[in-house]
């Protein structure tokens, strides 16, 4: 395996993770890649949802790739988003090079970093002419909404204001369209963090236009339990099984065989 690490405008970074080494690529088929987007309220990236997740996506045969964005304050102005443009972007232009295939892009996020995976798929960024999207997104409890049911940290960090209309802007919700890739989703009911209403909104909106998407509701869980094995210390064999299924999903939903 080999990984190369790229600078984003604004201080993000992309790691991509190759199946194997360059020298090696032109024995190995081209690959579809999984791009992890951790989480963390747009105030920090969560290492728990970042490296181990990759690692599951990467034994299954996929390339992988992990994106650390912009927060806090650098979270205005769209900027995380245009990060993840770009990373989308930078991973097409190297696709021959690098034996991925272009069109079979996924971005997996959670919580925060589920909201940013999702808006790469349905939010426009203003004055953008040739923004990037995935051909499909995987979301563990993701943030949804800016109405009732909304982590109001991540939005507040997005909008740089307390004001409800700004917020409503990065609401995604009533956002989603036919276009929309296929979506797979994760929640816990237990979650007091994010809302499983978020999850359920979201599954009201896919469902009204169409998209194609499979989720999963699971009856225990705090927030932020990534792939649930001790590694990232919330070790649950049945909640962990999100994996399996997701990429069983993503087989099917890519018509592609890693064997």
């Amino acid at each position: 395996m080999q990984q190369i690490q790229l600078e984003l405008e604004g201080g993000g970074t992309l790691t991509v993770c190759l199946r194997a080494s360059l020298d090696a690529m032109p024995t190995v088929k081209q690959r579809p890649l999984v791009l992890v987007v951790p989480g963390g309220g747009y105030s920090h990236v969560s290492p728990r949802e970042g490296d181990p997740v990759a690692l599951q996506f990467a034994a299954a045969g996929y390339h992988t790739a992990v994106l650390t964005y912009s927060v806090g304050e650098g979270a205005r102005d769209y900027r995380p988003l245009r990060q993840l443009s770009e990373a989308l972007g930078l991973l097409r232009q190297h696709a021959e090079e690098w034996h991925i295939l272009p069109d079979k892009i996924a971005v997996c996020g959670f919580s925060a970093g589920g909201h940013l995976a999702l808006s790469g798929a349905v939010l426009d960024i203003p004055g953008e002419m040739a923004q990037q999207r995935p051909d499909a997104v995987i979301l563990g409890y993701p943030v949804i909404t800016a109405g009732e049911y909304a982590h109001r940290g991540s939005f507040v960090q997005l909008a740089g204001s307390e004001d409800a209309a700004a917020q409503r802007a990065f609401s995604l919700e009533d956002k989603i369209t036919p276009d929309t890739p296929p979506v797979f989703v994760w929640h816990t009911m237990e979650d007091r963090t994010v809302p499983v209403e978020n999850t359920l909104l979201l599954l009201s909106a896919l469902r009204r236009a169409g998209v194609a998407c499979e989720a999963h509701l699971f009856e225990q869980g705090v927030h932020g339990t990534s792939i649930s094995t001790a590694e990232v210390d919330a070790a649950d064999r049945h909640r962990a099984r999100w994996v399996t299924l997701c990429l069983e999903w993503l087989g099917r939903t890519f018509g592609f065989d890693l064997r």
